[in-house]
């Protein structure tokens, strides 16, 4: 299968496969945020880490078109490292982000330390939700354990992509995660995708560990307010149990 981008350098070559659900011409959120943990990854830091924190800006909606990836180290410590990478699409930015990456270090916790449980059922038990809903998500399998995608209420899906995202590279764990976190809004939706509009105008994914598993869990809701603001609130499991959160701020109006 082809992949959502081949990168050269600093240039981005985008497929039509990063299309989203508001506008055919605009990527659905997943791609730019995979694609941003992707160049993260790839600074080269002191000692191992691995991805913590992921805040992302969406500065404009971001075009299936050609885009510049600018990357740099805003703080280098033995134990931290704060990354920013920028998108620009025709000179313009259209994404700002920063990632927080810690080190790896094995400790050994208290016996009285646990992963937090799933209380929701594992892909193998969900229901297949359709595939056809944008290009982007026509990659990616969906198995619904509570509600559905799109459907009215909280919802729990478990995600698994099937496209690679960026050309002759694997899909890590916290690019998996990424692509997950960004369909928040679909899974926890309380309103009438055919009658509303709730772009997410940011994403801020968070990691207590890193996820083990092809299949990303997104357990999620959403909160209104009547001013046309809202968020879309995820907690992120793998077979273990749960691993982190996600948070989207919401624009909200009607078609």
């Amino acid at each position: 299968m082809e992949a959502v981008f081949r990168v050269d350098g600093d240039r981005v070559f985008t497929s039509e496969h990063a299309g989203g659900p508001w506008d055919p011409s605009m990527q659905h959120g997943g791609a730019p945020s995979s694609l941003v943990v992707w160049a993260a990854e790839r600074i080269p830091s002191p000692q191992p880490m691995q991805v913590a924190r992921l805040t992302i800006d969406l500065m404009r909606p971001v075009p299936v078109a050609p885009l510049t990836i600018e990357t740099k180290v805003v703080r280098e410590g033995r134990k931290i490292q704060l990354c920013e990478v920028r998108l620009f699409a025709d000179g313009v930015e259209v994404v700002r982000a920063t990632v927080l990456k810690v080190r790896v270090q094995p400790v050994d916790l208290p016996d009285t330390v646990a992963h937090s449980p799933l209380d929701v059922p594992g892909p193998e038990a969900g229901r297949d939700e359709p595939q056809a809903l944008n290009k982007f998500l026509a990659g990616v399998s969906m198995r619904a354990v509570k509600g559905g995608f799109l459907r009215l209420g909280p919802g729990a899906i478990w995600f698994r992509p099937n496209r690679s995202i960026v050309e002759g590279s694997p899909i890590s764990q916290a690019m998996r995660t990424a692509l997950a976190a960004d369909c928040s809004n679909g899974v926890g939706s309380v309103l009438d995708f055919k009658k509303w509009i709730f772009i997410n105008a940011d994403l801020t994914v968070t990691l207590a560990r890193q996820p083990v598993g092809d299949w990303i869990l997104l357990n999620s809701e959403m909160m209104l307010g009547a001013d046309g603001a809202g968020l879309a609130v995820s907690r992120l499991g793998d077979a273990r149990g749960y691993f982190g959160a996600a948070i989207q701020c919401l624009v909200v109006e009607p078609r």
